[in-house]
């Protein structure tokens, strides 16, 4: 199962290529990033299919950050299509930790949420005319 990420950086020159060069270095494959950042502190937003090994290493190097299971949803490439489906979510009571967006086609964004209950969130979207479970 994937796990998603979010690592609390310092906002400087090198510091997502030592994150990267630290999990590369350990034989793990990151499957989608974005970053940001604003003042001192930076925050980079990944998925990895070595969720276990992620962890130790982000354990080890000291970062302080958040981690959930994805489910990966088809929201609807609208204004507002993001809104549904996190009103949804918030309806079931699932809280999004992270998201991040993975693929998109023809009116579709394939976006991967990291939630703190897999379950509820796949409930939410049961008959949702607007989103998918992938």
């Amino acid at each position: 199962m994937k796990r998603q990420f979010v690592v609390q950086l310092d906002n400087r020159p090198g510091e997502l290529a030592h994150l990267a060069r630290a999990l590369g270095e350990r034989g793990i494959d990151i499957t989608a990033i974005a970053c940001a950042g604003t003042g001192p502190i930076a925050c980079a937003f990944m998925t990895t299919a070595h969720g276990e090994e992620a962890h130790a290493v982000l354990k080890g190097l000291g970062h302080q950050f958040i981690e959930g299971e994805t489910i990966v949803v088809d929201v609807m490439d609208a204004p507002g299509g993001l809104a549904d489906v996190a009103e949804r979510f918030a309806s079931a009571g699932v809280n999004i930790l992270s998201t991040l967006t993975v693929g998109r086609r023809a009116g579709v964004v394939e976006m991967a949420f990291a939630v703190d209950n897999v379950e509820k969130a796949r409930g939410a979207l049961i008959n949702c005319e607007l989103a998918g479970v992938g």
